[in-house]
């Protein structure tokens, strides 16, 4: 079957329960009754409400943030036998890392302080625009690329698992301490807005375009 000739589980007048996962009829007249899960009771929708706009509020505000997560420090350490604190940013921690010969560290925080969040950031934006433009090439690409997306999620808090780990670390030397900073905080903001994102974006409104084209 070629993609523009499927047929939406909602032309059908079928809705999917966003709670638990069940495949339920929807009503079939324009002004009945709002239908409920027959099996968890939560409201039944044909596609997530102003999912579309949501994405965008959450995308605008995880951009916004990321910008001080970077250039914040995101660890300071302070060191007794000196009695002085050094704060560093994100980068400035993988160079640290990087030359004390932590090069698997380094690497691990580059990958999920740069790649995954940009990577997530530009993935939902490209597809919000997709919809927002009723794109409707590459369709199934698009809707892999979401998958992609929803997957990579959890390692974008691996960086804020490492500072984690380090402050716990050197907490436990009798010379120097760690705390983390205020762009650990912003840092750890952007992931849960992503998330928040990815989960409000309905990949089926990129599907619902083929069906306004050919209308």
């Amino acid at each position: 079957m070629r993609t523009h000739d499927a047929v939406s589980a909602a032309a059908r007048g079928l809705g999917t329960c966003e709670a638990c996962g069940l495949l339920a009829r929807l009503p079939q007249r324009a002004h009945a009754d709002p239908l409920h899960c027959p099996r968890c009771h939560a409201r039944l929708h044909v596609r997530k409400p102003a999912s579309l706009t949501r994405t965008w509020v959450l995308l605008i505000l995880s951009y916004l943030l990321y910008i001080p997560a970077n250039a914040l420090p995101i660890l300071a350490t302070r060191s007794v036998l000196e009695d002085q604190s050094q704060e560093s940013t994100i980068l400035q921690g993988v160079v640290l890392f990087w030359n004390s010969g932590s090069w698997f560290i380094a690497a691990l925080i580059l990958f999920a302080s740069v790649v995954v969040p940009l990577t997530k950031l530009f993935a939902l934006t490209l597809l919000a625009i997709s919809v927002q433009r009723h794109w409707t090439w590459d369709l199934r690409q698009r809707t892999r690329l979401y998958r992609l997306v929803e997957g990579i999620g959890r390692w974008s808090m691996l960086d804020i698992y490492v500072v984690a780990l380090s402050v716990a670390l050197v907490q436990l030397g009798r010379f120097a301490s760690m705390q983390a900073g205020l762009g650990a905080v912003c840092f750890g903001t952007v992931v849960v807005l992503t998330m928040m994102a990815a989960h409000s974006f309905d990949p089926r409104l990129m599907w619902d375009n083929v069906k306004s084209e050919r209308g």
